[in-house]
């Protein structure tokens, strides 16, 4: 809990200060004149500035120094700015006090005296007129000419007198590229056919990346990154965590992402596509983005109190996805930094309340339905005559049972023996015949025929979709975010910081909140999609906080580069792999990541790029790549989650034991998309390497380097099995043939030398275990 007297700005971390140490000096602003956004807002981000006694509609003792209006607020006769005059400006006066009580910041915070340079700005930046602009991310994007992400990169590095690094050895940007756009590494043949140095050029280099883009497990690398931000999982979460089917929703991702859906519709169907114009079944099952919530079936719960949660979700999650703001703040009040009031938040809650949440039965593209469905009822008619012609040697049966043979027959049957004839059904009624006299002859025939039918049309595969209800539902505020106090009703509406809200609808719903979403006059969703896309391919955004665009975020290291890359985004038809291959084949990309001395000491955790980053493979691609090394990839695309080996007794960590029976055949060798994953018990090497367990939206996965990660690679079955077929490739073709394999590239006489000391078994152990083979360099 943060002290009364912090005012409303934080930092984030130690590297807060090093990363403003090392932003651009050059801004949009004339030379000269102080930026409240570029000079200002740090000051007071690092400082967490307090002034005590103010604004009671904010944590008690706040002063809102973040916009014109709370700064320039009268308050009984004291204002915290007076633009143009420190000595009625309570903020300065505070500053420079000696009085230990107000004096900002106060002692109390733990936080810093403002330095010479800090005072000397703000009181510059007052005597200017105090003037404010627009936080930067609520500007729609500029862009800027005769730009280009090396433009940008080495225009930053020059004013910071350092150099880029040269490009990777083309071993290793094959494998970098090869990872980055399939989440598998190059074949050996791949690597015999494109590493010869005498043939190696930009042309090359840029088909490879051209074929890459139109694999299938394009689609496969990039949909997981994408059904990260939809918490997508297999199971209903809570302590039950029943298994569920939405699958469907993960194939619809890969198969959108593969054809390049343009983002703009694939942000549609998702958020609406049940309510496009004669909706097709695909931009159905895409709306089961927002159905990856958690469902709780425990007993004796109120229902209604859980739908709320599963909205407040969604409200979130929409937020953060595509604007990159943490709306979910304003739940309970009005946001303490944004400009995003309680009201508003729940005029976004009305567009996503008035849903019912269906299971739709999916069908295989080539099944006539509207035929077999037809055929159905018809097969369904004569059974009902048969029986009704039939009825008296169904009578005669039933009479002729005895005690004896009553022992003999299958417990459903006798249930239905039990119940008076007037109350049996068409079901129990077939049941009995197929058990009489139904057994042979034409009979059979229509009910095996009736049970097929059945099966294709009304069981099988299901997914979970959202359909909007005839009449909306009512929405209020609630008061301090509680269901159970309603206060004013609101309509749907959106944020007014943001672009305008335009519909002809009387009653605007989804549809329409998507069409504004992927407006192109808003500011927000072209830079926070390319920013995340940009995040993993260098580990880290242009704008850290990739979650959050707003005051509270860290500014952008590369204001005009991220501008440029949302205009090129847009102007691509809002193509992601054009996003894509515009980055990858970049210098900026393509360079070494080999540390060096000037780097170590002028930006250490590589902000401005003079290098690439090395980065821990995610967890499911860490399968992936034993898998492909050892030989035992299925390259099997999409279908139903598969079990492949766990440690015993994961499935008994929940409230309930659940089966886990491993996958036979190619299925136990499938990618580590496709396995199915419980919330509350996740299997184990797929979290030992930070994967999310779909709780929540991730928008960034972490990094983290733990014993357990080694002993996972070393001991876990799954690998285990992995080291015992790669074992099998050392005998048949050698260690260096091995190495190969994981690494992409021919291992050093000493490393050499250490490997041919171990057995072959403990070798591939050894290989599936080392740094580089679960790293992209």
């Amino acid at each position: 809990m943060k002290s009364a007297a912090i005012m409303a700005f934080t930092i984030h971390s130690p590297m807060r200060r090093l990363f403003l140490a090392i932003l651009p000096a050059a801004s949009l602003h004339a030379a000269g004149t102080i930026s409240f956004n570029r000079d200002i807002r740090p000051i007071l981000s690092e400082n967490c500035f307090a002034c005590h006694g103010f604004d009671p509609k904010h944590r008690e003792g706040d002063l809102r120094l973040d916009t014109f209006e709370g700064a320039t607020q009268d308050r009984d006769g004291a204002r915290g700015i007076v633009p143009g005059d420190l000595s009625k400006s309570d903020a300065w006066q505070r500053i420079i006090s000696e009085d230990k009580d107000e004096v900002m910041p106060p002692p109390k915070s733990h936080k810093p005296p403002l330095n010479a340079k800090q005072r000397e700005t703000i009181k510059a930046w007052i005597e200017q007129g105090a003037k404010y602009e627009a936080h930067w991310a609520f500007i729609p994007p500029q862009n800027h000419a005769g730009g280009g992400i090396d433009h940008f990169i080495q225009k930053r590095l020059a004013e910071e007198n350092l150099k880029p690094s040269p490009e990777a050895d083309p071993a290793t940007l094959i494998r970098r590229v090869f990872l980055d756009l399939t989440g598998l590494p190059p074949s050996p043949s791949d690597l015999t056919d494109l590493t010869d140095l005498s043939d190696w050029s930009d042309a090359k280099y840029t088909a490879l990346v051209d074929r890459l883009l139109s694999s299938k497990h394009y689609g496969e690398r990039w949909g997981r990154w994408w059904l990260d931000q939809a918490r997508y999982a297999d199971s209903n979460g809570y302590s039950i965590d029943a298994p569920r089917q939405i699958w469907k929703f993960r194939d619809w991702v890969i198969d959108a992402l593969n054809k390049d859906m343009p983002f703009d519709q694939f942000t549609i169907e998702q958020l609406a596509g049940d309510l496009l114009p004669n909706a097709t079944e695909s931009q159905k099952i895409a709306t089961g983005f927002h159905r990856n919530t958690q469902i709780n079936q425990e007993g004796g719960i109120d229902k209604e109190q859980f739908r709320i949660d599963s909205v407040f979700d969604r409200v979130a999650t929409t937020g953060s996805v595509w604007l990159g703001l943490t709306i979910g703040c304003s739940q309970c009040h009005d946001h303490k930094f944004d400009p995003i009031a309680q009201k508003e938040y729940y005029q976004l809650f009305a567009f996503l309340n008035n849903q019912d949440e269906p299971e739709m039965k999916v069908f295989d593209p080539q099944t006539d339905v509207k035929g077999l469905t037809a055929e159905f009822k018809e097969v369904e008619a004569k059974i009902k005559a048969y029986m009704v012609e039939h009825a008296a040697e169904l009578d005669q049966w039933e009479a002729g049972i005895t005690p004896a043979i009553k022992k003999s027959l299958n417990a459903s049957i006798v249930k239905i023996l039990a119940m008076p004839k007037a109350k049996r059904g068409f079901a129990q009624n077939q049941t009995l015949f197929a058990a009489s006299i139904g057994g042979v002859g034409p009979f059979r025939e229509l009910n095996d025929r009736h049970k097929e039918l059945d099966t294709l049309l009304n069981k099988g595969t299901t997914t979970l979709v959202m359909k909007e209800l005839p009449k909306p539902r009512k929405t209020t505020v609630f008061i301090k975010g509680d269901f159970t106090r309603p206060d004013v009703e609101v309509q749907p509406g959106t944020p007014a910081v943001l672009h305008p809200f335009e519909t002809a609808s009387k009653q605007p719903n989804r549809l329409d909140l998507a069409k504004w979403i992927m407006s192109p006059k808003n500011p927000l969703t072209a830079r926070v999609i390319v920013n995340r896309v940009w995040q993993q391919y260098f580990g880290r955004g242009i704008v850290e906080t990739e979650n959050d665009f707003g005051s509270q975020g860290t500014l952008p290291s590369h204001p005009e580069l991220i501008d440029w890359l949302a205009t090129e985004f847009m102007a691509n038809k809002w193509s992601l792999k054009e996003l894509h291959k515009l980055i990858v084949t970049s210098k900026t990309y393509r360079q070494s990541s080999a540390n060096r001395p000037d780097l170590i000491e002028k930006d250490p955790q590589n902000y401005l790029l003079a290098r690439q980053s090395r980065l821990r493979l995610d967890a499911e691609v860490v399968r992936d790549v034993c898998l492909a090394a050892s030989g035992l990839l299925s390259t099997k695309l999409g279908g139903p989650p598969v079990y492949p080996p766990i440690p015993d007794g994961v499935m008994g960590q929940g409230q309930v034991k659940r089966v886990w029976s491993v996958s036979k055949g190619e299925d136990r060798y499938r990618r580590g998309l496709y396995t199915f994953v419980y919330r509350a018990s996740p299997p184990p090497s797929l979290t030992v390497f930070d994967a999310p367990e779909g709780f929540s939206s991730c928008t960034r996965r972490i990094r983290s380097n733990t014993p357990l990660q080694a002993l996972t690679l070393m001991n876990d079955s799954g690998f285990f099995e992995f080291a015992t077929a790669l074992k099998k490739i050392i005998e048949k073709d050698g260690l260096e043939a091995a190495f190969k394999r994981c690494t992409a590239r021919a291992p050093r006489p000493d490393e050499l030398a250490v490997l041919k000391k171990l057995d072959s078994l403990n070798a591939a152990r050894t290989l599936l275990n080392l740094d580089e083979t679960v790293t992209r360099e």
